[in-house]
Parts: C-alpha cells; sequence; structure tokens
C-alpha cells in the first residue's frame, strides 16, 4: 500500500518497498515565477518612488537617472549619471529644510529611505503574494 502526501507544490509518494518518490505539480514554477515577477516589480517601483524625497535635487537630472537607469523588476534599482556614486556617499546635503521634501534629500538615500518606509512596503509586498 503506497502512501501520498500531496502539496500545491506536488506529492510525495512512499511505496510499500518505503522508497519515496517526489512528484512536482506541473504548473507551481510558472505560477510563483509569476507571483514572484509581480512582487519585484512592485518592490522596484516602491524603491524608486519613495526614495525620490531623499535624492539630492539640484537640477533634477540624479532623480531622473534613476527612473531612466532602472528597469522595473529586475531587482536593480540604479541611477546612472556619473556624479550618482559620489553624491550617494559623499553629498553634504545643502540643507532642504522648509521645502516639500522636509529636509530629506543627501547622502544615503536609499538606506535612509530603507529605515522609514521598509515595513511599509514590506507589507505592501506581502499582500501581492495573495
Amino acid at each position: 500500500m503506497a502512501v501520498i502526501i500531496e502539496t500545491p507544490r506536488g506529492q510525495i509518494i512512499l511505496n510499500e518497498n518505503q522508497r519515496a518518490r517526489l512528484v512536482w505539480n506541473p504548473g507551481f514554477g510558472r505560477e510563483y515565477t509569476q507571483k514572484f515577477d509581480i512582487l519585484q516589480k512592485y518592490v522596484d517601483s516602491e524603491v524608486v518612488r519613495r526614495s525620490d524625497p531623499y535624492v539630492p535635487f539640484r537640477t533634477g537630472i540624479l532623480k531622473k537617472s534613476g527612473i531612466l537607469g532602472t528597469v522595473i523588476g529586475s531587482g536593480t534599482v540604479q541611477y546612472i549619471v556619473l556624479h550618482a556614486r559620489k553624491n550617494y556617499y559623499h553629498n553634504k546635503g545643502r540643507g532642504t529644510q522648509g521645502t516639500a521634501s522636509g529636509g530629506k534629500r543627501g547622502k544615503l538615500w536609499f538606506e535612509r529611505m530603507k529605515a522609514d518606509h521598509r515595513n511599509s512596503i514590506l507589507r505592501g509586498a506581502g499582500g501581492k503574494l495573495r
């Protein structure tokens, strides 16, 4: 007598000789790949959107380079102008108190955005997997 353990991913079949066989659900990989693609697109777009008020802004080219340099869904957000790295690690942040950004613009913008919005992004991402 065989014992069969079924899950959404597939089943394990244990035969009378105590040998187990794993059988994958044929649609499992495709279904979950689609879900993870949706999730990655959500996270990438939220990172770009929520980083916006933190990115140094003199002419706007640095901010726009993040939009142009990022392929939503790739898992990598890129600011592609030459001075992006220098601004990320060394920008002194002239201070923009009283502006719409509330003085958030300056170096390490992703790390600071993440500290402020990580939980919100994760909650939103959790809703995308259902």
